[in-house]
């Protein structure tokens, strides 16, 4: 099976619009499912171990369209993990306080401490992604974050977060499927917000700030990969595939005793 995610490369730019949003992986549905529960498992065992390990950290940040799956996912992977060992964070529009900054301060305090795995659902990139779309600020002041972002990651890995950038690509269609679904079903009116049609006018505009944050902020230490979300199931399982393998490289070891176990008697 070949994997449907579209990693950046620096120097290679992607175009969101050649990035088919239904790629399964070639992937059926029982078969994703089956997997990603094997997989989890895994990142389980690993994750236990960077906790124990009490040095680094990892980052997944997770951007979307809206009803791209944010929630949804960082729901399904973190089901099965310690929650001991996990920081999830929503970042909602700025407060007045958090105005009063620069746009990283209040991301930069909330980044996972040691032997933590963080889950952004959304981040800093609103800040590249909304704030341009709606021209809240200047356009020299947005195309500067860029370089700005950059730094900052490199920094957070140069301290040991390791960073992974999800960006969840559904088709524009299947976002009128997702807000439909919300206004058909009681149980789903309180997760339908009637400014996501306003914002659904705005999707080239999303489309394209998209892109170029992608384009602009995928670095050596710090790559975005773009997940085919159409479908729960493929996205969930190659989220699952990328997280894992991260974790592997970071190879993370229990830390060394400071006593033999084997000396000690338990009375």
């Amino acid at each position: 099976m070949k994997s449907p995610v579209v990693t950046a490369r620096p120097g290679h730019k992607i175009k969101l619009s050649k990035i088919d949003a239904d790629d399964t992986g070639g992937y059926s549905k029982e078969e994703a499912l089956q997997r990603f529960c094997e997989l989890r498992e895994k990142i389980y065992e690993r994750q236990e171990i960077l906790y124990a390990e009490h040095r680094r950290s990892l980052l997944l940040i997770f951007q979307a369209m809206d009803t791209g799956g944010k929630d949804g996912a960082i729901k399904d992977l973190c089901a099965g993990l310690n929650p001991a060992g996990l920081e999830v964070r929503s970042f909602k529009p700025p407060s007045a306080e958090e105005l009063d900054h620069d746009f990283l301060w209040r991301v930069h305090k909330a980044t996972p401490g040691k032997g933590m795995i963080g889950l952004w659902n959304r981040s800093h990139y609103e800040d590249v992604l909304i704030v341009r779309v709606h021209k809240l600020v200047p356009k020299k002041v947005w195309r500067a974050r860029y370089d700005e972002i950059n730094r900052f990651e490199e920094i957070l890995t140069e301290n040991g977060t390791t960073i992974v950038k999800f960006m969840l690509h559904i088709s524009k269609d299947e976002q009128k499927k997702r807000l439909q679904a919300r206004l058909d079903r009681p149980d789903k009116w309180w997760k339908f917000n009637p400014n996501d049609v306003v914002e659904r006018a705005h999707w080239g505009a999303y489309q394209k700030a998209y892109e170029n944050a992608v384009n602009n902020c995928s670095t050596e230490c710090a790559s975005w990969h773009v997940v085919p979300a159409n479908h729960k199931w493929a996205r969930n399982l190659a989220l699952s595939e990328i997280v894992l393998r991260t974790l592997k490289s970071m190879d993370p070891r229990y830390p060394k005793l400071s006593f033999d176990p084997k000396a000690i008697k338990i009375k």
